[in-house]
């Protein structure tokens, strides 16, 4: 499964309460009111422990992690 997928899951499950709505990858979780910056610091514990990397705190941005595909582009760049 690519990261695109299992982020899209853990979204839908843990930040948005189990709904089916759709996600786009480039949505601004953000301006869009899916993630705050609670649930910014619950998406950096995920992708740890998920994809098995360390994320330090200076990568801790809105450019890492405001959409799925911004996601999804750093762990490549990190795997």
């Amino acid at each position: 499964m690519n990261a695109s997928v299992v982020l899209k899951e853990y979204i839908r499950e843990e930040l948005m309460n189990g709904s089916n709505g759709e996600l786009d990858d480039a949505e601004n979780l953000l301006a869009a009111g899916i993630i705050d910056s609670l649930g910014i610091l619950r998406l950096v514990s995920f992708v740890e422990e998920k994809f098995g990397i360390e994320v330090p705190d200076e990568d801790v941005t809105i450019d890492n992690f405001q959409s799925v595909q911004s996601m999804s582009d750093y762990v490549a760049t990190q795997s």
